[in-house]
């Protein structure tokens, strides 16, 4: 099957301008005709439904937490992209464009990511509209500051919760409509599978998270906006419940998963601590604007930092990478501080950190600055670590924190199967190989407030859909299909807990999977993870019923899923046999041990077909055709 990412012709600055003009529309009295699905409520998805719904589409909206506003986008700390050139430092939306795709390793689309660029100017104008409340200079104008990847200053924050303060608005926005009565938003209701009627996506079985019921949806149209997949590792920044469900079964339905080993690992989290710990916390990027990332230079030295004099550090990412210091990307962050670790320099307890240290900036600035910049970081970290960043440097390792893999999807963000649209995380589309810092809260909302309005009308008024409802065929089948697979796991009755299976799991994959893969390691997983699967389906524990709330069978469906979206994600990784960006092959590297691409054989998107159960997952390729940016070895030096 050939892939048609329906890219518009002309050259990439007119691209979506020239396209909105030639989409069709739906008239105002004619959107009150259609209902459309939105499954996710983080900034890409609270923002497509507000915005859908005001321009007068009939919204449901889905949500696993118990308000929309618990969405996983509030966790995003440092800050939001936009090409706005504010400090007249050189910015410009074509410079945005370029950093994120040479950022992303030259594995990313060049017409989305244009459009992203472009589309960013707008998504700062709309939020400090709704109240966002942007840090701001002293005479007023919106603070910028830099981040990974760019040696402008383009990145908008509001201290270290810009995150959070977005979603706030976009919540706004979308619980307006919600009191109008143009949103019926469902809460604690878990998205289990697509509803596909005569090829196009229709609707979407849930089961209730407190009464344990299964229910059917019908609508035109079907939005999944639910988030990346990290939690496939287990220890992760992402919340507990973030999951691959609602993407995985869309992908058992027809729609094509693509890069599923992107996978991006931020360098700045606090260590692990534990056997037992469940997941990792993020220290924002934004904190290497003023920190410092050094070791020891003797991996033997005992000595508190505060006691180590400076000709005995090693600053190493401004020592490799003299131009953008330890600004440089995440992939190259986090790849250097392992192999800090593994050459015996690391520091702590395990030995598995380096320090981020903020004495020099106190110094330079004052420690009010600095607090006014980052306290709530500095804070949170004081009360996990019990110790004052302010008096003595961070303890930081890399962690897995997002996911640049998805669901495949065109220029329109309309996944293969018709009616599926991918927003945010979810999809694949704008990021390569590797998500420079301060993008996906760009992307999620350049996707829900100005993309879709006009793609997904564009699908409806060009598309004839059959009239039906919930008690078509389609709908009773899929329903009957969760309701046997509940209670097939409540009925194993085993001995291990599903955390332990999950546990397992995560430890397989970042091991061989994690920072850097190599082909015997990605062998040795994909020879383990299907023994690991078979023991879940007869030794994992759920008590309970599924009439009630019931956490344990909610997290026993999300690791089964993992359980067969690992499988995929070491195939692709065993399968790309090139490093780029977040996917490192041992195999594949220059002399000085940076990532080293093979543009002839692997410049392409891997979008892989779901078969059916038991069969191998058919690979599709979708070449990448770079026509504005050269490729070249990415060089941060």
């Amino acid at each position: 099957m050939s892939l048609n990412s329906n890219i518009p012709s002309g050259p990439i600055e007119s691209k979506w301008s020239t396209h909105k003009f030639n989409s069709s529309l739906v008239n105002p009295a004619n959107k009150r005709k259609f209902s459309v699905i939105i499954v996710g409520t983080g900034l890409a998805g609270a923002s497509a439904a507000a915005t859908l719904s005001e321009l007068g589409y009939n919204i449901s909206v889905f949500c696993y937490q118990d308000s929309p506003r618990r969405a996983h986008s509030i966790a995003a700390q440092g800050g939001i992209n936009a090409a706005k050139n504010y400090q007249n430092d050189g910015d410009s939306v074509y410079r945005l464009f370029y950093d994120t795709v040479k950022g992303g390793d030259f594995r990313s689309r060049e017409a989305n990511v244009h459009r992203l660029a472009e589309l960013s100017v707008n998504i700062i104008d709309q939020c400090a509209a709704q109240g966002v409340p942007f840090a701001r200079e002293y005479g007023g104008y919106l603070a910028n500051r830099s981040f990974g990847g760019a040696q402008v200053s383009r990145t908008f924050y509001a201290r270290g919760q810009t995150g959070q303060q977005l979603l706030l608005g976009a919540y706004s926005a979308l619980m307006k409509e919600v009191e109008n009565g143009s949103v019926k938003m469902h809460p604690r209701t878990e998205m289990l599978d697509v509803v596909v009627i005569d090829g196009k996506a229709r609707g979407i079985i849930v089961r209730n998270l407190e009464t344990g019921e299964i229910e059917s949806h019908l609508a035109d149209a079907v939005i999944l906006a639910s988030g990346g997949y990290g939690n496939v590792f287990y220890l992760s920044t992402n919340a507990m419940g973030c999951n691959v469900t609602a993407a995985w079964k869309a992908h058992k339905k027809g729609a094509f998963f693509a890069n599923p080993c992107y996978t991006q690992i931020h360098p700045t989290c606090i260590p692990v601590h534990g056997d037992f710990q469940s997941k990792l916390t993020l220290m924002s990027e934004s904190l290497r604007n003023d920190g410092r990332v050094w070791v020891p230079k003797s991996g033997d030295d005992k000595r508190h930092p505060n006691e180590i004099p400076e000709e005995e550090r090693d600053y190493y990412l401004e020592r490799k990478y003299p131009s953008f210091g330890n600004l440089v990307p995440r992939d190259l962050a986090s790849r250097n501080a392992k192999y800090m670790c593994d050459e015996g320099r690391g520091v702590g307890s395990t030995k598995l950190a380096v320090y981020l240290d903020f004495a020099a900036s106190i110094k330079r600035l004052g420690r009010d600055a600095i607090e006014a910049r980052y306290g709530n970081l500095f804070e949170m970290y004081e009360r996990i670590t019990d110790s004052n960043p302010y008096t003595e440097p961070m303890r930081i390792f890399p962690a897995v924190h997002y996911t640049m893999g998805g669901l495949w999807v065109d220029y329109n963000l309309m996944s293969n199967l018709p009616g599926l649209f991918v927003l945010g995380e979810a999809n694949f589309s704008d990021h390569g190989s590797n998500r420079l810092g301060a993008s996906a809260l760009m992307q999620g909302l350049c996707d829900g407030y100005f993309v879709i309005p006009y793609t997904l009308g564009n699908y409806l008024a060009n598309t004839k859909l059959k009239s039906t409802t919930t008690d078509d065929e389609a709908f009773k089948y899929a329903e009957n299909e969760q309701n046997q697979k509940i209670k097939k796991m409540l009925n194993i009755k085993g001995e291990k807990t599903v955390d332990e299976f999950h546990r397992e799991l995560g430890l397989l994959v970042w091991d061989k999977c994690g920072m850097s893969r190599s082909e015997q390691g990605l062998s040795e997983a994909l020879g383990k993870i299907p023994k690991i699967r078979e023991e879940f389906w007869n030794n994992v524990k759920i008590p309970g019923n599924d009439n009630e709330l019931n956490q344990t069978l909610e997290r026993a469906g999300r690791v089964a899923d993992f359980l067969e979206f690992g499988e995929l994600m070491c195939r692709d990784a065993l399968e790309r046999r090139e490093s780029c960006g977040g996917h490192f092959r041992e195999e594949s590297q220059t002399p000085e041990g940076e990532a080293l691409r093979d543009d002839e054989n692997f410049s392409h998107v891997s979008a892989w077909e779901h078969t059916g159960e038991g069969k191998p997952e058919v690979l599709h390729k979708e070449d990448l055709v770079f026509e504005n940016v050269k490729l070249s070895q990415r060089s941060y030096k």
